[in-house]
């Protein structure tokens, strides 16, 4: 099954936590605090495989979520930074934040991306030792990972691209003219997912081809196959636009490309106006005068045509060496800019709070930072208590609560913490 856009949540790792801990050894006085920091969390990093094709893999797996770092250790021993997680998804895949839709990564490299960043590592208690803090019972712990929601469309990459009706033959036409071997039946809709064909002109120059499958009128708005497909012609510098200039299943060419070029409009107006060679395919079993009425047809509208035939490999020689030398004049392969911008960790207050009365004698804090160093304390240690307590003041958070009229032995909750308010 070709899956070509998949939803996924990816979180980076946390940081590890600092340690508490103080070097005791032999005849060693007052050794100290020797806690040592955590470890940088995994990153979430997206990388192109050559050897997929589909998106197939995060069809039924959607979470993927990065090691933490290690913890601090006694001994001034530092947590071990986890290992990157690593997503492996086809070449000339567009990640998109889930929420906005705008552009994270464009994988069409073989440069990895890193998507979401693991969180830093925590402090030690030995980074927190001052001349009357000798003996810190408390540590920093880690910063959590980024996480997000994205979601991936695989867009292929190739030069050219291979557009028009269902069973017009433009899967014929690209077996004939590359080594791909696609299914070939005389019935619609053979072909259910794009296939990729490189294309020989000299010894060193070559193209490569897509044939799109599944256009048809109302492939824009969702109607048949089209719309899944449609996507991959975005990278296309070049179009192919194959018509069945016999008529031999009762269409008008004319109109099958004015609705295929139609389609291509309502989809994207930049790719409306990507460049076209029109080839009037199956010309063994039409007349004179439909290759040359469909001809002064195209011709008019200032577009190249070429009459073919994929079966019998009529007009086919020449192809690769036109492509080939349009493709020179045009620009390369579309690759789509980041537009998404990461929150900047530092524009914001890193200690911003609110403080809001929850009760008659009750108060909520809330604020993430301190939260994380009531995780790293020791709530019984008079000293640890002390620079909680300092923080609270020097943030403002204490002031806040006397505007708010908080009265003694009032509960104050941070998080999962509480404890009551003493003057």
């Amino acid at each position: 099954m070709f899956i070509d856009t998949a939803t996924i949540f990816i979180k980076a790792g946390k940081g590890g936590d600092g340690a508490v801990a103080f070097h005791r050894e032999k005849f060693v006085a007052a050794g100290g605090p020797d806690g040592g920091d955590g470890g940088k969390g995994g990153d979430v990093v997206f990388v192109a495989d050559p050897n997929l094709s589909t998106l197939m893999d995060f069809r039924y797996k959607r979470k993927y979520a990065a090691q933490p770092g290690e913890n601090g250790r006694g001994g001034n021993c530092s947590g071990k930074n986890a290992q990157d997680l690593v997503i492996r998804v086809p070449r000339g895949t567009v990640i998109r934040d889930a929420d906005s839709g705008l552009v994270i990564a464009d994988i069409s490299g073989s440069d990895p991306v890193v998507v979401a960043r693991g969180g830093k590592g925590g402090w030690g208690n030995k980074r927190f030792a001052t001349p009357t803090r000798q003996i810190p019972k408390f540590a920093k712990p880690g910063l959590p990972g980024e996480e997000l929601t994205v979601r991936l469309e695989l867009k292929l990459i190739a030069d050219v691209g291979l557009i028009g009706f269902p069973n017009v033959g433009k899967s014929t036409l690209i077996s004939a003219i590359s080594a791909a071997k696609p299914k070939i039946a005389n019935y619609h809709f053979t072909t259910l997912s794009p296939v990729l064909g490189v294309v020989q002109v000299g010894p060193e120059a070559t193209f490569v081809a897509a044939d799109i499958p599944g256009l048809i009128e109302g492939a824009a708005e969702g109607v048949g196959l089209g719309h899944d497909f449609l996507r991959h012609v975005e990278r296309c510098r070049l179009l192919l636009h194959v018509v069945d200039v016999s008529g031999c299943e009762g269409r008008d060419p004319k109109d099958d490309f004015a609705k295929i070029n139609a389609e291509l409009a309502n989809f994207s107006a930049e790719l409306a106006a990507r460049p076209q060679i029109v080839l009037g395919n199956k010309c063994d079993i039409a007349a004179e005068e439909q290759v040359a009425a469909f001809r002064a047809f195209i011709e008019g509208q200032g577009l190249t045509f070429l009459p073919i035939s994929a079966a019998t490999r009529q007009g086919l020689d020449g192809l690769p060496g036109l492509v080939y030398r349009r493709l020179q004049e045009l620009p390369p392969v579309k690759v789509y800019e980041p537009e998404y911008v990461r929150p900047d960790p530092a524009a914001k207050d890193p200690r911003a709070f609110t403080v809001r009365r929850t009760g008659e004698h009750e108060f909520t804090v809330d604020a993430p930072w301190l939260e994380r160093i009531l995780e790293g304390s020791d709530v019984e240690d008079y000293e640890s208590l002390q620079y909680f307590q300092r923080q609270l003041s020097d943030a403002g958070v204490l002031a806040r609560l006397v505007e708010l009229g908080v009265q003694e032995d009032d509960t104050i909750h941070i998080g999962e913490f509480q404890f009551d308010y003493v003057f």
